[in-house]
């Protein structure tokens, strides 16, 4: 491979303030002493960290990888994580602390303590084992974001039942391949939820989806929006009329630490189903570490995360990690323009948020929709700041530091995947000084590297493939029911020292200081005029013009080049859509990184294509760049009516 093309360069730093560092529970000295024990010592560090969890049989070991690729970790050790996440709080005083605030979209709001939380967690396990369900049974949950999902998860993980829970905009084509995958007996739905002021039908969905799924044995629905549903005689049960009569005391499952807690198919994907496995102990262990440690967390933090418990970030940093630490977890069932643009810093001022994470594709919208939205709002109580998905580019890293934090809050800027379970490379806010732009550093435990296709290091500020070295906690254990898939997929061309390693599909870098900057997916490198270019360093370019409030870079086949550049642009507003605008902003882009990277051919929109989860599906960008529409798998398409627009202005252009 030759070397990818670094053409983004940050000079940009910022320290951790000094009231922030004074009350860190991790500072330099600290973060020193982890990287210190975990480079010696990695079994033993990772063994004190799992200590953080309630054990009924603590291990006595850490890694096993005399199967390797295929690891163990804490294989002696035995657990149930609801006891760390719900059981541990009871005799303490956060029993009746603030466990679970739901808002939801349309306005009302729930509070569950971690004495509420645990009963109602209880009742619905045993619900689950009168039905039948036992330890090692594979559920489905297809839920809206209400209080319910969060204890499903944990219902399920109570009695040792493998949870799967899909996105609640999946469409029936989805859950089907998905339960048909997993085996799953049972399904855990709503009748419907809300989005952007809509229902979305999802007992409807789910109905459709088992017409082909005859091993599913129960149906349990959840009255959200109290639409009339059909409900299948013997299968179909109402989540209150199960739960009316259970007891709020069930005795956990106690499971081996590799037992498989959940398994989560990655989005996006066309073909079979990809079940991402992880297990117990492991999964635990480095969930607790990442978010006591990153996430700076308080006992009187109150902790808001936008995401969805349908994505990996929702199990993580939703549901397991915070509930361990006792933390006031902040869930929103819909959409951050819902009722108005400014509903995610109302829920900030209303219950006092101290953290706030979210993804950078939000932070681009907050931008394009204008200050003024949270700038009508006090957000005082904030304190720290985090971002988790796509790189975020330095503009919009700047904005969410300035307009969101005041200029007061660190910014934790964290870098990991589904198969990761936890995060990988993050800045730790008391102790690391942050380059917007930059994911900074590998946490204390986690051999990160950047290399060339031969396994070879590559150079400072030289872009190369993204890998992990060594095993971690949570890393995934399998692909469900095709062993042989994990390892082709994740384990498949790239050795270092003759020993294959994790491939993360990710292209990257480490600067000068050893921080790292990942430049986006391999995939998305592309050939122009013999060099190779990351797509993600000229979005960054284009977003920096203080115009821009959005880009999305692609390549498509060229002659002369091999691959020209596409880039669809959203206008942040004052600005015409013209061809001196577009002429503008190439300009911009050669004076920010210079002319190999200018854009050859720039295209406005009002949005881009993204999955539900936010990312942009760069590959339907490929396809209307390419050949003027879109064919591929759309499965996972948030607004159809996007994709309509772009198509036909392409077709309007020829």
């Amino acid at each position: 491979m030759k070397t990818i093309d670094s053409v983004l360069t940050e000079k940009r730093t910022f320290v951790p303030p000094e009231s922030f560092v004074a009350q860190a529970l991790l500072n330099r000295e600290g973060l020193d002493a982890l990287h210190k024990q975990a480079q010696n010592d990695p079994d033993g560090f990772w063994l004190s960290q799992a200590q953080e969890l309630v054990w009924r049989t603590p291990p006595t070991q850490a890694l096993d990888d005399s199967d390797y690729p295929f690891v163990r970790w804490f294989a002696d050790g035995q657990l149930n994580i609801t006891e760390s996440c719900l059981d541990r709080h009871l005799s303490t005083p956060r029993r009746n602390k603030a466990a679970l605030i739901w808002e939801g979209e349309p306005g009302e709001h729930r509070v569950l303590t971690y004495f509420e939380l645990h009963r109602e967690v209880c009742r619905a396990a045993n619900a689950l084992l009168k039905l039948g369900i036992k330890t090692g049974d594979r559920v489905v949950i297809y839920m809206p974001m209400v209080p319910e999902l969060a204890i499903a998860v944990l219902a399920c993980a109570r009695i040792g039942a493998t949870h799967s829970v899909i996105f609640g905009g999946f469409s029936a084509e989805a859950i089907r391949d998905r339960v048909q995958d997993a085996g799953a007996i049972a399904v855990l739905t709503a009748d419907g939820g809300y989005r952007r002021g809509k229902v979305v039908p999802l007992k409807h969905n789910v109905d459709e989806a088992l017409k082909h799924c005859q091993d599913v044995r129960h149906v349990v629905v959840v009255n959200r929006t109290g639409q009339d549903v059909s409900m299948h005689p013997g299968r179909d049960h109402f989540w209150t009329d199960l739960l009316k009569a259970e007891s709020g005391r069930c005795e956990p499952a106690i499971v081996p630490a590799e037992h498989p807690l959940f398994i989560l198919y990655t989005s996006g994907t066309t073909g079979k189903p990809k079940g991402v496995v992880h297990t117990t102990g492991g999964y635990a262990t480095q969930i607790s570490f990442t978010t006591k440690y990153v996430f700076d967390l308080h006992d009187e933090d109150t902790y808001f995360c936008t995401a969805d418990v349908g994505w990996v970030t929702g199990h993580s940093y939703i549901v397991y990690g915070p509930l361990m630490h006792g933390a006031s977890v902040v869930m929103y069932e819909g959409a951050p323009d819902t009722p108005h643009r400014g509903r995610f810093w109302e829920i900030i001022d209303k219950w006092g948020v101290t953290i706030f994470y979210t993804a950078p594709t939000a932070i681009r919208a907050f931008m394009r929709w204008g200050d003024q939205h949270p700038n009508a709002y006090r957000m005082d109580t904030l304190r720290l700041l985090g971002t988790v998905g796509e790189p975020i580019n330095p503009a919009a890293w700047v904005w969410y530091h300035e307009t969101i934090g005041r200029k007061r809050c660190p910014i934790i800027d964290t870098w990991w995947q589904t198969e990761t379970g936890g995060i990988m490379v993050s800045p730790l806010p008391g102790a690391t000084v942050t380059k917007p732009g930059s994911c900074t550093q590998p946490l204390p435990g986690i051999a990160v590297e950047v290399i060339h296709k031969d396994g070879s290091r590559c150079g400072k500020n030289e872009g190369g493939y993204l890998v992990v070295t060594r095993p971690w906690p949570s890393q995934l254990r399998t692909v469900w029911g095709d062993p042989e898939r994990y390892r082709k997929t994740y384990f498949g061309d790239l050795k270092v020292g003759g020993r294959p390693v994790y491939f993360t599909g990710d292209g990257a870098r480490f600067d000068e200081d050893g921080y790292l900057w990942v430049m986006g997916r391999v995939d998305d490198v592309l050939n122009v005029a013999g060099h190779r270019i990351g797509t993600a360093e000229v979005e960054s370019a284009l977003v920096g013009h203080p115009h821009v409030a959005e880009a999305a870079v692609v390549g498509r086949p060229d002659e002369l080049k091999g691959q020209a550049l596409v880039a669809f642009v959203t206008l942040r507003g004052g600005l015409a859509a013209t061809d001196q605008t577009a002429n503008m902003l190439k300009e911009h882009v050669v004076k920010e990184i210079g002319a190999i990277a200018r854009p050859d051919d720039i295209r406005f929109t009002d949005a881009l294509p993204k999955t539900r989860s936010g990312k942009i599906m760069r590959r339907l960008l490929r396809e209307i760049a390419t050949s003027g529409r879109a064919v591929g798998d759309v499965t996972t398409l948030e607004d159809f009516a996007v994709l309509q627009k772009l198509s036909s202005s392409d077709s309007d252009e020829e």
